[in-house]
């Protein structure tokens, strides 16, 4: 289950404006996950991925590499604060 959530999150974090120069908090990359998902839903998300990684596929993976970084240093921080 957490597997789902986390790679639905990753899409829609890849969809977002959000770029690594930006060095965004937690609370912007949630807030950026969840504008996408409320705009495009899971499958807009997903479709957008596709077309992405269809059209520029070096551009895409370098991107979802980065997604995949950010999410889990938001998972890991909402562990460590779940144990304070």
């Amino acid at each position: 289950m957490i597997s789902i959530v986390k790679d639905l999150a990753a899409e829609a974090l890849f969809v977002s404006d959000l770029q690594p120069s930006q060095c965004p908090s937690q609370a912007a990359v949630e807030r950026a996950v969840t504008a996408m998902l409320l705009l495009h839903g899971t499958d807009g998300c997903a479709a957008e991925v596709a077309l992405e990684f269809g059209d520029h596929p070096d551009i895409a993976v370098t991107r979802m590499h980065w997604v995949h970084e950010e999410l889990t240093g938001v998972l890991e921080n909402r562990r460590v604060a779940a144990f304070h």
